[in-house]
């Protein structure tokens, strides 16, 4: 079972094909309605297009990625390897005496 982030950055990053998609059939539709646009003339337009889903992904919140899937774990037991940046196990409880 793949485990997908769902954090903003994330979620955004997934929208740059679809929009790509979107933008390419849009132009090819405004040229066949006639107007004085040519579909070889549109590389601007996919330029800013990518370059907004680009600046909108930078400016997204990375809070919790990769973190929502994680499956849960029991009380007491530190964090396994790969299951996020920057977490440290809790430090070793002191000895008995």
């Amino acid at each position: 079972m793949a485990l997908r982030c769902n954090c903003q950055r994330c979620s955004i990053r997934g929208l740059m094909g679809p929009a790509v998609l979107i933008t390419i059939g849009v132009l090819f539709l405004v040229q066949q309605s006639h107007w004085a646009y040519h579909f070889g003339r549109t590389w601007p337009v996919i330029l800013l297009v990518v370059g907004v889903v680009k600046l909108a992904e930078a400016l997204a919140s990375d809070a919790g990625h990769g973190m929502q899937n994680m499956p849960p774990q029991a009380p007491g037991v530190g964090p396994q390897q790969g299951q996020g940046p920057g977490q440290i196990p809790p430090p070793p409880p002191p000895p008995l005496s």
